[in-house]
């Protein structure tokens, strides 16, 4: 019989939790799981270790476990299920990432929109959409449907696959309306109503939506500020036997943090024991921006594992007015995801597609470009971070868009509130959870100019003030933002 929610070890707490504070001992436990739920390290319907098995990892009294489940519960985060032990929740009932990522914000001129990681277009795509109208005529002739893409685009993206590793035939890509569009498509084809999906917290909450939109049933898996836990991945993939693993192993958003090939090597196999298919979502991949990392990036999840299906994006590489991404898998998947496709589209714009085929035949030449810009950007926003807020944590990712930062308190949403009355709007961590908690983090993307990032933090510097003074906004509301 399948466990339907995921377990955590005795042990795996025990080591979470650490030396927590001893005075009285079952309240700073109770205190130490409740930081690690709402922060998302523990996941939301996860079956905490029985009383027995924490005590004695724990090298504590029964009674202290006991008394910290029982506040656990009284708190809401926590609840006892007859016969079945005791799971994780937060309170309120779970509050899903699409629920805050639906609607644009709104603001007047001097508002700093942060929301969305997207920058301007890359420098030379004017004459990248002037040579394409030169050769846009050759395809007049016909009637413009590509359901499997512009057979000149398919081949430079299955080229750029070639080069990283993997031998990729041009019928193995499908170009879509973008990444996103790609995430319905492969859910739509390999996934039915009810069964089960994994996917990392915090991720790209557009893409969950997507797989929701399938009727799968998520399973979060979380990735720490420390990166991945592949021991518990494992666990969860043993215990649920997902259909699908929907993964962000390049500069992972919204954390930044890059597998390494050793970790995609063991991830491999974990998939493989439990015949799980990967979606690797490889949006940020070519956003490499530690100096020689771009020659020198972990081979694709598909090295390791040859079943899995990617995702690609040219929205983040060059530019999310293109709306185009891809999907790649192996040959044999292929017309499964045409037949899904048909439910949703005919293919992509044949122009634009023209353009990005140009785009990626100059790629040598347009991104160490962008990636000059992309540096400039995080290097600013770090060091206004590091002045304006010397007490939330970070790490500097290696690549990606923007910075994961920790706050002192888990405030994320009444400072998301607050800033937008300082005039920046920026995402808070429960965005990117699966089902709620992360309310410690917020996301701030490097993609706006120098000057901007330094007006912005300032500004949160400001409503953080307000909002560490007072514990929370001066008026809860309900904030509904667009994530890209």
């Amino acid at each position: 019989m399948v466990c339907m929610s995921p377990l955590i070890s005795a042990q795996r707490v025990a080591t979470l939790v650490g030396d927590f504070p001893r005075s009285p001992a079952y309240i700073g436990l109770a205190e130490s799981l409740r930081v690690l739920i709402g922060d998302g390290r523990i996941g939301l319907d996860v079956r905490l270790p029985s009383e027995r098995e924490l005590t004695t990892a724990l090298d504590v009294s029964r009674a202290t476990v006991t008394r910290a489940y029982d506040v656990l519960r009284e708190s809401g985060y926590a609840e006892a299920r007859r016969g079945s032990g005791t799971f994780t929740r937060v309170p309120g009932g779970r509050r899903r990432a699409h629920d805050q990522a639906l609607m644009p914000g709104r603001g007047g001129e001097d508002v700093i929109d942060l929301n969305c990681a997207a920058h301007s277009a890359p420098p030379g795509l004017v004459e990248a959409y002037q040579r394409a109208t030169d050769e846009l005529p050759a395809y007049l002739g016909g009637p413009g449907y590509f359901p499997l893409g512009v057979p000149v685009l398919q081949a430079r993206i299955a080229a750029a696959y070639d080069a990283r590793g993997v031998p990729t035939a041009p019928e193995q890509i499908m170009v879509t309306a973008g990444a996103l569009a790609g995430a319905s498509i492969v859910a739509q084809a390999f996934t039915a109503p009810g069964e089960r999906v994994v996917v990392e917290s915090p991720t790209y909450p557009n893409a969950t939506q997507a797989v929701r939109h399938a009727g799968a049933r998520l399973v979060p898996a979380t990735v720490d500020p420390d990166g991945w836990d592949l021991d518990a991945l494992a666990a969860t993939l043993r215990q649920t036997s997902p259909r699908l693993a929907y993964l962000i192993p390049d500069f992972q958003n919204p954390t930044g943090h890059l597998m390494s090939d050793a970790q995609r090597e063991e991830l491999a196999t974990a998939l493989a024991r439990t015949r799980t298919v990967a979606v690797a979502d490889e949006a940020h991949q070519a956003l490499a921006l530690r100096p020689g990392l771009a020659d020198d990036m972990p081979r694709p999840l598909a090295f390791h594992a040859p079943d899995t299906i990617t995702i690609g994006s040219a929205s983040k590489s060059y530019w999310g007015g293109l709306r185009l991404g891809w999907v790649r898998a192996p040959l044999s998947e292929m017309d499964r995801l045409l037949q899904a496709r048909i439910g949703l589209d005919l293919g992509a714009p044949v122009f634009e597609q023209l353009v990005l085929a140009d785009l990626m035949a100059r790629a040598d030449e347009v991104l160490p470009v962008h990636r000059e810009r992309l540096v400039a950007g995080r290097d600013a926003l770090v060091a206004a971070v590091t002045e304006h807020l010397p007490d939330w944590r970070f790490r500097v990712p290696d690549g990606g868009l923007a910075l994961w930062c920790e706050l002192p308190a888990p405030l994320g949403t009444a400072l998301t509130e607050e800033a937008s009355r300082h005039g920046v709007v920026v995402a808070p961590g429960p965005v990117f959870a699966v089902e709620g908690g992360l309310d410690r983090f917020v996301r701030i993307p490097w993609t706006a100019s120098a000057d901007q990032l330094v007006e912005a933090t300032r500004r949160l510097a400001a409503a953080w003030d307000v909002v560490a003074a007072h514990g929370g906004p001066r008026h809860a509301r309900p904030n509904r933002v667009l994530v890209a």
